[in-house]
């Protein structure tokens, strides 16, 4: 899809410095929320909340993989185009926004505690986020991230939250800010949501992403407009089923994955883990079990089975975890990737699908407390 034609101005780093690295400001005290991606807290996680030796492996593999494949420039893409693979990795994507393909490649090595000024991947993480910054456009909307679609500005928002979470760096505070607005402006105000272009009829996929996105930066401690989060409200109403226990993607005509995303989506925009419906909903879904095609699914619903304390968590993670430990690629090139016949993200390709994967193993630590003292339901 093409962008709109707003007169557009690049606000940024120069990218025709691709070697350059983020400069880092004073930070304030970070966020509690993000603490659990850290040294002992992490660790602590992985025990009580269900990880195993196993998984943490097959993280590790992962990261290692994503680094393997950032370009010279810091960006990802989900074609596997510009990077060290040559070709030698199977399944590329489509998508041609490398914004998204940054900020999706970005989020796992956050949430294993790596950060623009800590952690093993500090420079890789550096060299991405100095990307995504050079690639933002000054509109009149705000600071637009999207290179075509709006998963490009939830997800780098996501990003930008999360690293301003974990290091509370003021260098990123008129990205991330301008990147809200963005998000605020490009809302459809009749149904609430959001899909590929400012102002669309949303879909559940790119609002359940500019929502995350908006969440996190609410528990980074950035300012997130009531009214945008009450269309949201709307828009979950209007897709959704049984008594808001399903969801579809644009009408009420739901199936697994995007009833997932939608009992998250309640739960952060504050129903109770304990309400009838994200209960009875969560239970149905769980009970299908992870498989080759629900990639999608598998990484919403573990976040909301968690996240909702939901007495299938147990056995659905271990099933899940150890399904996707077993399938993680350890042969050549592909070492530590993942790849899906799952025709919801068919388009991300393999640096998706790992990114998925990763993301999905990470819950233990990197899942925001909603609930609890470091949550924010009221004020979302």
């Amino acid at each position: 899809l093409e962008k709109g034609t707003e007169a557009a101005t690049p606000l940024a780093p120069s990218p025709s410095q691709p070697h350059s690295t983020l400069t880092t400001h004073k930070a304030a005290v970070r966020s509690p929320a993000f603490d659990a991606r850290r040294g002992r807290a992490r660790g602590d996680a992985v025990r009580a909340r269900g990880g195993s030796p196993a998984s943490e492996a097959a993280v590790e593999r992962g990261l290692a993989w994503l680094a393997a494949h950032q370009s010279v420039d810091g960006s990802w893409r989900c074609d596997l185009s510009d990077c060290r693979c040559n070709g030698a990795c199977s399944n590329p994507g489509t998508i041609s926004s490398t914004t998204a393909s940054t900020a999706i490649a970005l989020l796992p090595f956050l949430g294993a505690g790596s950060t623009h000024q800590e952690g093993p991947y500090r420079e890789t993480v550096s060299r991405g986020f100095y990307y995504l910054f050079s690639r933002m456009q000054s509109t009149p909307r705000g600071g637009d991230f999207c290179e075509g679609t709006l998963y490009g500005q939830g997800l780098a928002m996501l990003a930008m939250a999360e690293a301003y979470g974990m290091t509370s760096d003021e260098a990123f505070t008129p990205y991330a800010e301008a990147a809200i607005r963005y998000i605020e402006t490009s809302q459809d105000l009749h149904t609430g949501g959001w899909r590929y272009l400012p102002g669309q009829a949303g879909d559940i996929t790119v609002t359940g992403w500019q929502l995350a996105a908006l969440k996190s930066a609410r528990l980074a401690g950035l300012a997130v407009p009531s009214p945008t989060i009450e269309g949201v409200v709307r828009f979950l109403d209007r897709v959704s089923s049984a008594d808001g226990s399903a969801y579809g993607y644009r009408t009420p005509s739901a199936k697994p994955s995007t009833s997932a995303i939608g009992l998250l989506s309640r739960m952060y925009t504050g129903w109770p883990a304990d309400h009838k419906s994200i209960q009875r909903g969560l239970l149905r879904i769980a009970a299908e079990g992870p498989s080759e095609t629900s990639l999608y699914r598998d990484f919403y619903l573990s976040q909301a089975l968690l996240q909702a304390n939901h007495h299938s968590w147990k056995r659905w993670n271990a099933r899940t975890r150890d399904f996707l430990v077993s399938r993680q690629h350890l042969r050549h090139h592909e070492t530590g990737s993942w790849f899906f016949q799952d025709s919801d993200i068919a388009p991300g390709g393999r640096l998706a699908h790992t990114a998925l994967a990763i993301l999905t193993l990470e819950v233990y630590y990197r899942v925001l407390p909603i609930y609890g003292a470091d949550a924010i339901v009221d004020e979302f």
